[in-house]
């Protein structure tokens, strides 16, 4: 038996990680406490879910205008260090956001705590990639990965529970002070942290560094390019998930807030058992990741024609276990099949991929809903969602590139790139010393060294006779 589940958490034998998981439950069920609780806080204050949704936009803005400058800071500098930056900033912002709610400060002052933490948001998750990809060994990423998304979604289903156990009794400024508390177990886990115990990645070049060359490299990455496309595609009409249970609860499955309620928690129970399958996959491959948006897309496509709450119901698991399979294999694929010292740019570059879709597909979704019906806005999307994967595999099968990798890795990966990238070595020029001269014995002043012509003028000098 041990034998049979060992493999599953294999990522777990490396002592740093295992700090780091137990931080992350703790740091996930706070963060979802504090979700629950500033939306809860915006609309009992406003009344307007349409100044609800003005919030989340303030959140998510950051990630599609700075996530370039994100990913270059965690390629650029220690991801350790600008991690204790950016948890200790965020529970600082929890903090001040409790005393905003305590007070019942005015709605100007959320929106702005929102927009700050949507920034430090922005560099906080390239360096959390790179950082968590540290922790393992190469072939134990794809797990530590999927055991995250086990994580998350637990701690999504945990503090989502306590923060609605809580929110009636304590109020909303207790949750944000339980989530500002959560940051320290992140910060402690940070600081337990042995180097020795880390899988260091490579660092970039001079050429290799900054913006320009993080866009270079991706726009250049041709099968990244796809994956990206495919991704905003799915996420778009495919991740809002949240939309669709709403509209379809309230609309053809007459099932109001209570059916609503039912349909999240079946939802975020599919998601723990997708990160189970996810945790449990030796290899996540490319195969993987367009069956599983096939799947989850032909899937989305049916539960729009489902008559009852519970037929819906029975198609949101699968649903959910391959959207985490789906989402757990990008992330492995794209950091895999990346260069090392880019990751941090790649990674910034999902991030504004996920936001710019998350902006776009809830309005898009929630327009559809609302003109064409709820259950022909999700067949509509599943086709859509269809017809995208069906091309992006077709143009997966015709790339050259592709076709140029040996047959066994041709489905299983994006690209053939080097786990480090290889650094130039110039061989010394023939006939001259290989070690650098020394500066010399004298200086005039900085900049002004004594040169061989000049060294002649003064020995010639001192032998002439006074």
């Amino acid at each position: 038996m041990r034998a049979a589940v060992a493999p599953m958490f294999r990522a777990l034998r490396h002592p740093n990680y295992r700090r780091w998981a137990v931080a992350d439950l703790v740091s996930v069920t706070g963060a979802w406490m504090q979700n629950l609780a500033l939306n809860w806080f915006v609309l009992v204050k406003t009344g307007s879910p349409g100044l609800l949704g003005l919030s989340l936009l303030f959140q998510l803005l950051p990630g599609v205008l700075l996530g370039s400058v994100a990913g270059s800071v965690a390629d650029r500098w220690p991801t350790k260090r600008v991690l204790l930056v950016t948890q200790s900033l965020h529970g600082v912002l929890a903090v001040v956001l409790a005393g905003v709610a305590w007070v019942d400060g005015p709605l100007s002052a959320v929106y702005a705590l929102a927009l700050a933490g949507g920034v430090v948001t922005v560099f906080d998750g390239p360096a959390l990639g790179r950082f968590g990809s540290q922790l393992v060994p190469r072939e134990d990423l794809s797990n530590a990965l999927g055991l995250g998304s086990i994580l998350s979604s637990g701690g999504r289903i945990l503090g989502m529970g306590l923060a609605g156990a809580l929110v009636a009794v304590t109020g909303v400024p207790l949750l944000f002070v339980i989530n500002a508390v959560s940051f320290g177990a992140v910060l402690l886990a940070i600081g337990k942290v042995r180097e020795e115990g880390m899988f260091h990645l490579a660092t970039s070049t001079a050429e290799r560094t900054g913006i320009k060359a993080g866009v270079r490299y991706v726009l250049g990455h041709r099968p990244l390019v796809l994956m990206f496309l495919l991704g905003f595609v799915l996420s778009c009409l495919g991740r809002n998930y949240q939309v669709t249970m709403a509209a379809m609860s309230e609309g053809p499955l007459a099932a109001g807030p209570e059916g609503y309620g039912m349909l999240s928690v079946i939802f975020s129970a599919g998601t723990v058992l997708g990160g189970f399958v996810a945790a449990a996959c030796k290899n996540l491959t490319l195969r993987l990741v367009l069956w599983s948006a096939l799947g989850t897309s032909v899937l989305q496509f049916f539960s729009g024609a489902t008559p009852t709450l519970w037929s819906f119901a029975t198609l949101l698991v699968p649903i959910a276990i391959g959207a985490v399979v789906l989402d757990t294999a990008t992330s492995t694929r794209i950091q895999l099949d990346t260069d090392e010292d880019m990751r941090g740019r790649v990674l910034a570059a999902k991030g504004i991929v996920t936001a710019a879709s998350g902006a776009i597909g809830g309005p898009l979704l929630g327009w559809l809903s609302e003109f064409a019906g709820p259950g022909p806005a999700l067949e509509i999307a599943g086709a859509a969602t269809v017809v995208a994967t069906a091309v992006a595999w077709l143009l997966f099968a015709r790339s050259p590139q592709r076709r140029a990798m040996p047959a066994e890795q041709r489905w299983a990966r994006l690209a053939g790139v080097h786990p480090t990238p290889p650094q130039p070595v110039h061989p010394p020029l023939p006939g001259r010393a290989t070690a650098r001269p020394g500066r010399g014995p004298r200086w005039t002043r900085p900049g002004q060294r004594i040169t061989g012509g000049r060294r002649r003028a003064a020995r010639e000098r001192a032998h002439q006779p006074t």
